[in-house]
């Protein structure tokens, strides 16, 4: 009797690749666009993810401009950064929504540095719980 590995294999990859789009959400020196996909806006009642409202575009090294499709859904969006823990006060010019994202300091990169570790490691682990599973149940078979 064989042991399907293939299960085992796709929790493994569903892992690795919620790691890898956890990783792009951390906020960096730079301007990255997936910062933004973790903060919902109501959109006609419904929870929207920022890039679904409007345009999201890097203007620069250090610069996110937001122009959302339907005017009245700039105090929303603003709003909704506001309140995430993106820690990047949004500049509303009546048209569209600017983030600058600052320099990293010493203690921001030690700080960001310490959260991928910690990242890192419980995806680690997950990984290991897999393989462990998979392990006990080819004992069992045994």
């Amino acid at each position: 009797m064989k042991l399907d590995t293939k299960a085992f294999e796709a929790k493994m990859q569903k892992l690795i690749t919620g790691y890898e789009s956890e990783l792009e959400t951390i906020r960096v020196g730079r301007a990255n666009p997936n910062v933004l996909s973790k903060i919902r806006v109501d959109y006609w009642g419904m929870p929207t993810p920022v890039n679904q409202v409007g345009e999201v575009k890097v203007a620069d090294a250090r610069t996110i401009i937001i122009t959302p499709w339907e005017s009245n859904m700039l105090k929303v969006v603003e709003k909704a950064i506001n309140e995430s823990d993106l820690g990047i006060p949004p500049q509303n010019d009546g048209k569209c929504i600017r983030l600058a994202f600052p320099a990293l300091t010493g203690e921001k990169r030690n700080e960001i540095s310490k959260q991928v570790i910690k990242m890192g490691e419980e995806a680690k682990v997950a990984v290991r719980n897999v393989r462990r599973e998979a392990n006990d149940k080819i004992k069992a078979m045994k």
